[in-house]
């Protein structure tokens, strides 16, 4: 059994390695390649019985490459650069890296005749939800660049199973936070934000009056599911909403995080940016089709990654490479420039 898993030194995706070699549920000793640019990730996340490959989605040579040489049985994709905000202002990158190289990889697995693509998408692509919590079955109308790529995927995977009969699992997640998140990104992530600045005795920064709600699920409440999932047919070419079902506004999650991370910094408002208000989604169709759901409290989730974060210390951020459009760019993150 041979899987791939891009974003593998990431969040998520380390997470996700994590389950595919303790787990069990592919075997004593599957043979797990990571693929990651360390872009967005670290090289000290990677499972020492993974092998490790730096190197882009982008990368269609390497690609080849690594598909030819490993054949591999399973891929799991959660190489993103996750920014939503901030996608609106990298468009190219964002189509290149987010759209383009995912094609890479679903025209390698065809290719090579894998038995499943696990695509970590988003609810991004719900847009403004005409239907709270969002289902499955709402049309998509993502409002921002990373949300459109996100469903442009989805659609070239349904359009490879029609014509190449190749079977996907799609996952629409939200919020996802927990010990390895990147709390020195300072476009997104907002629970590892809030800590940062906490670490750093700074207020948590809050764009709008902070009445925008969504649900924030711990890492390991999806990752096992993930994996798992790839295993069961019955999943097999269906789209999948997962996290938690508590919806919670950001001033109230400002909160909580100070609270757990013991100490209080206030909060600093800063003027509104373009992002859809209220995002959170149904998860009925997990439940039945997998039996599976959340198990994590927010208040336990939050605990484990202060006490991890504390750990570790705050981080400096920095500016993304390059801003590729700077009208409408907030503020903030002009500075950052």
């Amino acid at each position: 059994m041979t899987v791939l898993v891009t974003g593998g030194a990431g969040f998520i995706g380390s997470h996700i390695v994590d389950s595919l070699v303790e787990g069990g549920s592919f075997g004593a000793n599957p043979k797990v390649v990571v693929l990651d640019d360390l872009s967005g990730g670290f090289r000290e996340n990677v499972h020492p019985s993974a092998e490790f490959v730096e190197g882009s989605i982008t990368n269609s040579l390497l690609i080849d490459r690594l598909f030819s040489h490993h054949k591999f049985d399973y891929v799991f994709h959660s190489a993103a650069y996750a920014a939503e905000g901030l996608s609106h202002f990298i468009r190219n990158f964002n189509y290149t890296n987010n759209l383009l190289g995912s094609i890479n990889l679903v025209n390698n697995a065809v290719c090579h005749g894998c038995k499943c693509f696990v695509f970590l998408s988003s609810i991004a692509v719900y847009g403004i939800a005409i239907q709270l919590p969002t289902r499955e079955d709402v049309e998509p109308h993502p409002e921002d660049p990373y949300g459109i790529a996100k469903y442009a995927v989805e659609l070239d995977l349904e359009a490879a199973r029609r014509m190449f009969g190749l079977n996907y699992i799609i996952f629409r997640l939200h919020n996802v936070y927990g010990e390895r998140q990147n709390v020195g990104d300072p476009y997104r992530n907002v629970i590892g934000i809030f800590m940062n600045q906490i670490l750093k005795g700074l207020p948590c920064p809050i764009f709008g009056d902070g009445t925008q709600t969504r649900a924030f699920t711990h890492v390991l409440d999806v990752a096992p599911i993930i994996v798992k999932s790839a295993l069961f047919p019955v999943a097999f070419n269906r789209v999948f909403n997962i996290g938690s079902d508590v919806v919670c506004s950001v001033n109230e999650l400002a909160g909580k995080v100070q609270m757990v991370m013991g100490k209080k910094t206030g909060v600093v408002y800063l003027p509104e940016r373009k992002e859809v208000l209220h995002a959170y989604s149904d998860h009925s169709k997990l439940r039945e089709i997998l039996g599976v759901e959340p198990t994590i409290t927010l208040s336990e989730g939050l605990k484990r990654m202060a006490g991890w974060a504390k750990l570790y210390g705050a981080k400096k951020g920095k500016p993304f490479g390059k801003i590729e459009i700077e009208k409408e760019l907030p503020e903030s993150w002009r500075k950052l420039c």
